[in-house]
């Protein structure tokens, strides 16, 4: 294959409609930080998330001459993960299988000066209180937090992977993180 280091994610996605070896690049650049995600906003198992991630790769090849280049190529594919995720979820739920597992807490990291809960947070907040706090927090919650402040994703980006108004995302945030705050209050943890 070709070196492609510098080819955006949209050039990468074209050049796989004609070749698919290209597909394993796009494959590459998303693996980690898809199965990251999933893990993040579920409750399953790493295996769990990889057999979801699977179908993710599957669902992108098999619709990827629908992609139309309207949205980033990153939030489409993160769409398609958030919503085989849910997918997942619901059908654990249907066949009672239990939600709780343990998480590697390195995956709760955030990265140094993103989150402002407060701008200290992550040099006084360590990975397993993150994974608490965040736990404790409602779905819809947890999915902002995760995505904003964990994938580095944008308003705009969140707008089109939970296909909901930027006004929304912007509301959803400022109440998640009045609500982590909260909870972490709560907690006793302290900032």
């Amino acid at each position: 294959m070709p070196e492609t280091p510098k080819c955006t994610d949209e050039i990468l996605v074209q050049k796989s409609l004609e070749d698919v070896t290209f597909f394993g690049e796009l494959v590459d650049r998303f693996e980690q930080k898809l199965k990251y995600y999933i893990l993040r906003i579920s409750s399953f198992s790493e295996m769990e998330a990889e057999e979801i991630l699977q179908e993710v790769f599957v669902k992108v090849w098999k619709n990827l001459r629908e992609f139309d280049g309207s949205v980033k190529f990153s939030s489409w594919i993160y769409r398609i993960a958030h919503n085989e995720t849910i997918s997942a979820f619901r059908k654990s739920q249907s066949r009672g299988e239990k939600e709780q597992v343990s998480l590697d807490e390195e995956l709760f990291c955030i990265p140094s000066g993103e989150l402002d809960i407060p701008t200290s947070l992550d040099q006084k907040l360590t990975a397993p209180l993150v994974h608490r706090v965040l736990n404790g927090l409602p779905k819809e919650y947890r999915e902002v937090l995760v995505l904003k402040f964990l994938e580095d994703k944008s308003y705009e980006e969140i707008s089109d992977i939970l296909k909901k108004p930027m006004g929304t995302v912007a509301t959803l945030i400022n109440r998640a993180k009045k609500s982590f705050r909260d909870s972490a209050e709560r907690q006793n943890i302290t900032f």
